[in-house]
């Protein structure tokens, strides 16, 4: 039983970092791929019909800005996260700041996926 705690959390953050890579990865991916009926006779995947394509361009460009920047915070955590839990004796004592960090872990990870959906 030695450990157990320490490696649910081992687990728990590894998770995450997969999860937000997942996204991350997802995110590179060709659009026209995943749903070839947004797709114009182009090629090109609009987002709004009627939206311009410089300003398209703009918020997509926004986006990519949005997830590098929350992805090296996601990193970040994990880091700080990884860092407590190698001090802490997790057989013991259970810190409730481990806890809160991997929930603010979790729902960064839930933003990054969003937004590399769209």
């Amino acid at each position: 039983m030695y450990g157990t705690r320490r490696n649910a959390l081992k687990l728990m953050v590894g998770a995450t970092g997969v999860l937000a890579t997942g996204a991350w990865i997802a995110r590179a991916q060709d659009a026209t791929r995943r749903n070839p009926s947004k797709t114009s006779t182009s090629g090109e995947t609009p987002l709004d019909a009627g939206m311009d394509p410089k300003r398209a361009k703009t918020i997509l460009e926004e986006n990519q800005k949005d997830i590098k920047k929350n992805i090296e915070k996601l990193f970040q955590l994990a880091s700080e996260l990884k860092e407590e839990v190698e001090k802490t004796d997790a057989t013991t004592v259970l810190s409730l700041a481990m806890l809160r960090k991997t929930e603010e872990i979790e729902k960064l990870a839930r933003v990054i996926r969003d937004r590399a959906k769209g």
